[in-house]
């Protein structure tokens, strides 16, 4: 029988190219992503803040770091999950995402939930 980890976040995140608020011909290309975030652990966790690499097709990267996300800082209990919605703006039609979420445990344990890196693209650009 296996204990289920104390600290376990899980990140998903879908992206999508929003065309109608983009434009090509200024090197303006917006990107909706959105995040589920869940709680695979044993224990409740607030989400505290957060912590972007975002990279352009061209290699050029921005860090964004900030608290929470979208205005909250959720408390994710064991087996739920929270789900949000933001975008980015690349210069280029590709890029990519990662980062991590810093997160605070019911216990007082500070920990980090990584977020792999996931793409942005524009449609038909990536084979």
């Amino acid at each position: 029988m296996t204990d289920t980890p104390r600290y376990h976040i899980d990140v998903e995140a879908r992206a999508e190219y929003i065309s109608a608020q983009s434009q090509p011909d200024e090197g303006r290309y917006v990107f909706a992503y959105t995040i589920t975030i869940a709680n695979r652990g044993s224990l409740a966790a607030k989400l505290l803040s957060r912590h972007w690499i975002i990279t352009d097709g061209m290699g050029k990267r921005q860090e964004v770091r900030g608290e929470g996300v979208v205005g909250e800082q959720p408390r994710i209990a064991p087996g739920e999950s929270f789900r949000y919605t933001s975008g980015s703006v690349l210069e280029t039609p590709v890029g990519s995402m990662h980062g991590s979420y810093q997160m605070l445990a019911d216990d007082g344990m500070h920990f980090e939930a990584e977020i792999e890196p996931f793409t942005l693209a524009v449609p038909r650009t990536l084979n």
